[in-house]
């Protein structure tokens, strides 16, 4: 795990709202979901996770236990031992078919709301506070998600470009906020065996909000960026219907 990745920090930045076993279980499972974490990888010792998130050594050993139980990681003994990810992609997959056919219309709404206030906002300053660098990363992510060949990759490019718009807006809050939908509702928008999002269609609309970033047009930015989230609203709720009609 690269420690020193700007989004990987944004994951595993300290909890501020709570020290629960809950919330450290949601942000290892955010990392995991956002392919920050990779199927077999080691995660830090319990004291080191624990300073990480500024929570008890305690916390991270209960949280530990629950991610087992749900089969997200798995622990093991002896000298090269420690606690390593499992993804059951196919377990992860139903679940999350399940929560879409089963979230309310007004919850999708709410989701979608914020998502459009936060990514809008987002494009908005990394435009006027963008690093010079960034249109290079984003180029990458818009090249990877049009190579993508599995809803699980197709996921992984659209939620790492979000958040590293985010992470390139300076803002901490801004980018928790965008980890945390990109974690919740990127799963539902690219579920395997459902109609997803035409994959060239999503790359080009990333590809414009990357050119109005680059250009310093804030304006621009912020509009794309929203109409970009209002598209995805509106195919998580034709899927939601498509499931409650089956």
């Amino acid at each position: 795990m690269n420690g020193h990745s700007p989004v990987m920090s944004a994951v595993l930045a300290p909890l501020t709202d709570s020290g629960r076993a809950d919330m450290v279980v949601r942000r290892i499972a955010e990392a995991v979901t956002l392919g920050l974490m990779a199927e077999g990888e080691q995660l830090p010792s319990e004291s080191d996770l624990a300073e990480q998130l500024g929570v008890a050594n305690g916390t991270v050993r209960e949280a530990l236990a629950i991610l087992r139980e749900q089969g997200l990681v798995e622990t093991r003994r002896g000298r090269n031992g420690g606690s390593f990810i499992r993804k059951p992609e196919e377990g992860l997959a139903r679940i999350h078919q399940g929560r879409l056919k089963d979230i309310g219309l007004s919850e999708l709404r709410d989701l979608g709301d914020e998502q459009f206030a936060v990514s809008g906002t987002a494009a908005h300053f990394a435009a006027e506070r963008a690093p010079s660098d960034l249109a290079d990363r984003l180029e990458k992510l818009v090249t990877a998600l049009r190579k993508a060949e599995t809803p699980a990759d197709r996921r992984k490019a659209d939620a790492r470009f979000h958040i590293e718009v985010a992470v390139a807006s300076q803002s901490v809050r801004l980018t928790r906020l965008e980890v945390r939908l990109q974690a919740e509702l990127g799963p539902l928008l690219w579920l395997p065996d459902l109609d997803a999002p035409d994959v060239t269609e999503w790359a080009d609309q990333h590809h414009e909000i990357l050119v109005a970033i680059a250009a310093g047009d804030a304006s621009a930015a912020r509009r794309l960026a929203e109409r970009h989230t209002v598209a995805g609203a509106h195919h998580l709720v034709r899927t939601h219907l498509r499931l409650t009609d089956s």
